[in-house]
């Protein structure tokens, strides 16, 4: 079977971005250095998946509404073993978890970091 390992995204700040992640989920940095167009890449997760997290140079421009965009990044989801743990890191970073849900099999709320990117955290146990 096929497996998903990684999802490549820009952001304003590659290094800022990483350190987020790797703050909220445990993640560690598995590689950065300079990437396409000039740019530069962090890759930041587990052992066996990782986000690739990236800025290029120039000037970027924000994201349209992703739900209404052909090839649209609408969110991440990230399993967690402890919910509310991470939902606390999430509200010290300063971010505002929104669209609590209990549903079977899980558990799970969004957020939106400073990128505009839409993060769902969702734990199953």
């Amino acid at each position: 079977m096929a497996r998903l390992e990684h999802l490549n995204v820009t952001v304003r700040d590659p290094d800022a971005t990483a350190a987020m992640l790797v703050d909220l989920f445990g993640w560690r940095v598995r590689w950065q250095g300079a990437a396409i167009h000039g740019g530069r890449s962090v890759h930041v997760g587990g052992a066996d998946s990782y986000l690739a997290v990236y800025a290029g140079l120039g000037v970027q421009v924000a994201a349209g509404n992703s739900y209404v965009q052909r090839g649209g990044l609408n969110h991440i989801g990230i399993v967690v073993d402890d919910l509310d743990a991470v939902e606390k890191r999430v509200k010290a970073h300063g971010y505002e978890p929104v669209n609590h849900a209990d549903y079977e099999p899980g558990r799970r709320f969004y957020f939106r970091e400073e990128n505009g990117i839409e993060i769902e955290v969702v734990s199953y146990g």
